[in-house]
């Protein structure tokens, strides 16, 4: 018998490789994937999302199993492991490729995603991220899945911030 109940959420947070490495260590996510989204060319490359011609966003995929795990707790995660106030940029990496984003996929994911900017809001964020309507997610070369575990490194992007606190549990 199969207990999983798996769902899929997609956020793009600056450069994938510290979304991926953050993401992945939730209990309950069974997989992450580095990628694009949100861009108006089929199958692009690295290099051309590079330019900020693609309109595309660096992107992960979540796959998770929403028994041990919520989409709720996942957002939470994203929004405290990059700069939400950040506009097409993270850090040292600008363009819009960087952009913080939340593409959903359903209205539930859409309404706790506004939820949580409400609350980050309310704790005077200026929160910059797009909350938009998932579209195809296109994977990112080989070389780009698992950056900082193969490499040994750590991210310089993404540290996490406790934005929440506990004040937020079960809202």
């Amino acid at each position: 018998m199969n207990t999983r109940q798996t769902e899929t959420a997609y956020f793009a947070g600056g450069c994938f490789w510290g979304v991926e490495y953050w993401m992945k260590r939730l209990d309950g996510v069974l997989s992450v994937r580095s990628g694009y989204m949100g861009g108006t060319v089929q199958n692009p490359t690295y290099e051309e999302v590079c330019t900020g011609k693609t309109g595309h966003a660096e992107t992960v995929e979540v796959v998770f199993d929403s028994k041990r795990t919520s989409y709720r707790d996942l957002a939470k995660r994203f929004f405290e492991i990059h700069d939400p106030t950040e506009l097409n940029r993270q850090g040292p990496d600008i363009g819009t490729q960087y952009r913080s984003a939340v593409f959903y996929t359903d209205e539930d994911k859409k309404r706790l995603t506004g939820e949580l900017i409400g609350i980050l809001r309310d704790r005077e964020y200026d929160v910059r991220t797009e909350v938009v309507p998932a579209e195809t997610f296109y994977n990112a070369e080989d070389y780009h899945q698992e950056y900082y575990d193969r490499s040994g490194g750590a991210p310089y992007c993404h540290t996490p911030v406790d934005r929440f606190g506990k004040s937020t549990e079960g809202r």
